[in-house]
């Protein structure tokens, strides 16, 4: 039993630890679309471009702690780059790596809050 009550209390910790200055490197910018719309108000799940070097517990970390959030899982994606082609003209979109936060029960973030 008290090795249950320590494990709450290093949780707690964690959750509310000081922001560190990597936390904003880890998280480049939310990644919009139809689909992560959905997510978010469906599964409660939030998508996000990540630093390409950054691993599901530094995004875990950064997150609660620039969010305050609990998260309860990390997916991550790496996007391939993709050559496009407008007219004559062609291109590369440069690929990126994205993390799909799913946050604990009872958590909510507010991505869009009224710019007045």
């Amino acid at each position: 039993m008290a090795r249950k009550k320590e494990v709450k209390k290093v949780e707690d910790i964690r959750r509310f630890r000081e922001i560190n200055v990597n936390d904003f490197s880890i998280i480049i910018k939310p990644h919009l679309t139809e689909k992560s719309m959905k997510l978010l108000q469906e599964e409660n799940k939030v998508t996000v471009v990540v630093k390409e070097e950054s691993n599901k517990l530094q995004i875990k970390e950064a997150f609660e702690a620039l969010f305050n959030v609990k998260v309860e899982k990390i997916s991550v994606i790496n996007t391939r780059p993709q050559s496009k082609r407008i007219g004559k003209f062609t291109g590369i979109v440069p690929g990126f790596k994205k993390a799909i936060v799913k946050l604990a029960n009872g958590e909510a973030l507010d991505l869009f809050k009224d710019a007045e």
